[in-house]
């Protein structure tokens, strides 16, 4: 099993001159990593996050050119990558498959050629331009529902109903893994959802996949139990998903929260993070929100994956992103992008780093190892 971490923000962080440190003393949060036989990054690829004046979307600012700025300067350290591919010029989940905007008025056929070309012309220049060691291409991001919208869209039926439109998501899947495997013929394909607790979504969705015969290599799975569910539910999906569709399993994202106090004191009372006070009470907490509760998730989370040579590996999810100046999960051009203005733009995902805000080493940093 090997392990990896995101940190598509890390540029991000190095301009707000983030400092990390061990007991007390600056570190090398990355040295530090792979002291802990963590071996990936993975990186998220945005098509344009910039506005149409130029202003960039934060949140990393995923272009291809700043994914090929990370790599260069982290393969040093012995890294090899994991390229995510949004198809979007932000964020992407679930909830939002959004189109690029250079690519809003073409049609399906058009494209699924225009995306293909991104696609090849993005994996030649990481290859060109890094020389870097890349086993790994993630085809879509949390694509549950699909992606690309409409084009790419799962369409709910109804009750009981296999949702529609399976056809033409698994034909620019299929486009863009054999592009893929051109550039890249040795790297491992991963289609990436989250609901990892509900088995009959990916029962559904590889079910449709398989019988159209989308070449990829590997299930991927987000894992946040908050909102994912238990260990138990968990891990059955995976042992079900290995068994029928003979596919070995990659945890894309992890994390667990270390506190559930704000970074921000003087915001009338609202607490932002991802996971606060307010959430607890309807949601799978399985151990104390404290940095003693992240530790032993991560810890048992772990011995239990590593109870399965089919999970080939975990990432855990931008552990690095700690709160700074411009360190925000959205600008206000990104926010438009994505139609989600009025919201607080800053970062939201600290109280789940193996960083505390001040950027002190937590104990679950030293669990997450190999």
């Amino acid at each position: 099993m090997l392990l990896g971490i995101d940190v598509s923000t890390l540029l991000e962080e190095n301009a707000a001159n983030a400092k990390y440190f061990k007991d007390g003393k600056l570190c090398d949060p990355l040295k530090e990593f792979r002291q802990n036989n963590v071996t990936l990054i993975r990186l998220r690829v945005w098509n344009d996050p910039y506005s149409v004046d130029g202003k960039p979307y934060l949140g990393g600012t995923s272009s291809i050119e700043n994914v090929i700025k990370i790599i260069n300067l982290t393969k040093d350290y012995g890294f090899s990558y994991i390229i995510d591919f949004h198809y979007s010029d932000f964020w992407v989940d679930p909830g939002k498959q959004i189109l690029p905007k250079a690519w809003k008025e073409l049609g399906y056929h058009e494209l699924k050629k225009v995306a293909g070309e991104f696609t090849r012309d993005s994996l030649n220049r990481i290859k060109k331009e890094t020389n870097a060691d890349i086993p790994y291409i993630q085809i879509g991001n949390e694509i549950t529902n699909g992606f690309l919208w409409p084009f790419g869209a799962l369409i709910d039926q109804g009750k009981g109903k296999v949702r529609g439109n399976y056809s033409k998501f698994a034909s620019l899947l299929t486009h863009f893994t054999n592009i893929a495997k051109e550039v890249y013929p040795n790297a491992k394909t991963i289609i990436h959802l989250e609901r990892s607790n509900e088995y009959m979504v990916y029962d559904e969705l590889f079910t449709e996949l398989t019988s159209r015969n989308v070449p990829f290599d590997l299930i991927g799975m987000s894992y946040y139990p908050y909102w994912h569910g238990t260990f138990k539910e968990l891990f059955f999906n995976i042992d079900y998903c290995h068994k029928k569709f003979n596919k070995d399993i990659m945890i894309m994202e992890l994390g667990y929260g270390f506190t559930l106090e704000d970074y921000i004191f003087t915001n009338n009372g609202v607490n932002q993070m991802k996971i606060n006070p307010d959430e607890i009470k309807n949601i799978n907490i399985p151990y104390p929100v404290t940095p003693k509760g992240q530790e032993t998730f991560i810890e048992e989370f772990l011995k239990e994956c590593k109870r399965r040579d089919y999970i080939e590996g975990v990432i855990y999810w931008e552990p690095l992103w700690i709160p700074g100046d411009n360190i925000c999960w959205a600008s206000k051009e990104g926010q438009a992008y994505i139609h989600e203005e009025g919201k607080s733009t800053r970062n939201e995902w600290s109280n789940q780093c193996l960083f505390d805000y001040q950027g002190n080493m937590l104990p679950g940093f030293n669990k997450f190892k190999l």
